[in-house]
């Protein structure tokens, strides 16, 4: 039988609020209205899933077990507004059934278009696991799974031995993501990835509720089944935490499914690893050769999401050409905003894709419009540009 490696992301971006072009004010996010998106998920979804994965840690007394990142923009605002759900996290953090990843703090594409900023981002990280749960992590998760070969080299300097990316098929060329695969042998520093079944993942993720779906209901018997079935040694169940009960409300059951399910896969014979255990624990099947980035976003699987047309890529472009003045002029005000405005969902507001695609697009963002995502960022990035 397979081993399960269940992982969940945590993540809140610092909303911009309206900012048009005559303002000259620099508090460029909406306080109030990132106060009440934390409210209303903490109520929906932190508060009442972490209780239930506490419950089942306890319950299951170290045979449950999966692995967690939050990124530091979301620790920060839910310290100030949602404090019972970091009790809930640094008691998972104690139980020892949970493992905590790093990642880049703001969420960022930094690991794409600067290395110093990537690997600032990715010690502040470190440090703010430190800061709350005494946690050094030893397991990467790049923001949005983007992962390639030059990644691979520089989270393998890092220190890190292992890391998660996407199984995408191009990369595994034949391959299953059911085992365990390597970055490149000519990396000096070899990085053990765990790759995500996207078909099981988002079964889970974005099929749930979805009457017209063919394997719909998503059932715990049949989706212990489904596992059961895997031709390997792994089956990687990587999501957003925001899954249960924010994107899948609770009156879908997923809630229910998510209680049961640990029962169901242990009495199969179905253990649970975090993914440092299954680094120590199989052999590499083969290295994973990736020249190109890809991602987990989006049925293409590449940078589309970030990168897809002309306002996304000057929108960057503009973005990263104020790190080093930035930094030079030693502004630490002015650097954090900046830091904040790195964060991927700010370029992902922008894309321009249709069908499915666009639509999971709009149900993120908060602006009517994708023109109107870029204008309002532009008009923060000139305002940051006035400050040096």
């Amino acid at each position: 039988m397979p081993a399960v490696c269940l992982y969940f992301q945590i993540h809140q971006p610092f909303r911009l609020r309206k900012y048009t072009i005559f303002d000259s004010a620099h508090d460029y996010f909406d306080d109030g209205h990132n106060q009440i998106v934390i409210d209303r998920v903490a109520q929906h979804c932190y508060l009442p899933a972490l209780r239930l994965l506490l419950h089942l840690v306890q319950q299951h007394q170290g045979r449950f077990r999966f692995a967690l990142s939050i990124t530091g923009s979301a620790l920060e605002q839910l310290e100030h507004h949602a404090p019972e759900t970091l009790h809930l996290l640094h008691a998972l953090a104690q139980s020892g059934c949970v493992e905590f990843l790093a990642e880049t703090y703001h969420h960022s594409l930094a690991s794409l278009y600067s290395r110093p900023e990537f690997i600032d981002q990715v010690q502040l990280h470190r440090q703010i696991l430190k800061r709350l749960f005494n946690i050094f992590p030893t397991t990467f998760r790049n923001t949005e799974l983007i992962w390639s070969n030059d990644i691979a080299r520089i989270v393998g300097e890092l220190g890190f031995t292992t890391a998660l990316a996407e199984g995408w098929a191009p990369v595994l060329n034949r391959r299953s993501p059911a085992f365990l695969f390597q970055s490149p042998t000519h990396n000096a520093h070899h990085v053990k990835l765990l790759l995500r079944n996207h078909h099981l993942s988002d079964l889970i993720a974005f099929r749930f509720s979805d009457r017209k779906h063919p394997d719909y209901p998503i059932t715990v018997a049949n989706f212990t089944e489904r596992v059961a079935s895997i031709a390997g040694h792994l089956c990687n169940l990587f999501m957003d935490f925001e899954t249960f009960g924010e994107h899948q409300k609770a009156d879908t059951g997923i809630l229910d499914f998510l209680r049961a399910l640990p029962d169901s896969l242990l009495a199969h014979n179905i253990p649970f690893h975090t993914p440092s255990e299954i680094a120590l624990s199989h052999q590499s099947a083969g290295d994973l050769d990736a020249p190109q980035p890809f991602s987990w976003a989006d049925q293409a699987r590449d940078l589309s999401p970030w990168l897809g047309n002309a306002m996304q890529a000057s929108a960057l472009q503009d973005l990263y050409a104020l790190e080093r003045p930035l930094k030079k002029n030693s502004k630490p005000r002015a650097l954090a905003d900046w830091r904040r405005l790195t964060t991927s969902d700010h370029p992902y507001y922008m894309a321009t894709k249709a069908l499915a695609d666009g639509d999971v697009h709009s149900y993120f963002s908060p602006y009517d419009s994708p023109y109107d995502a870029y204008i309002n960022y532009m008009n923060v990035l000139d305002n940051l540009k006035s400050r040096l």
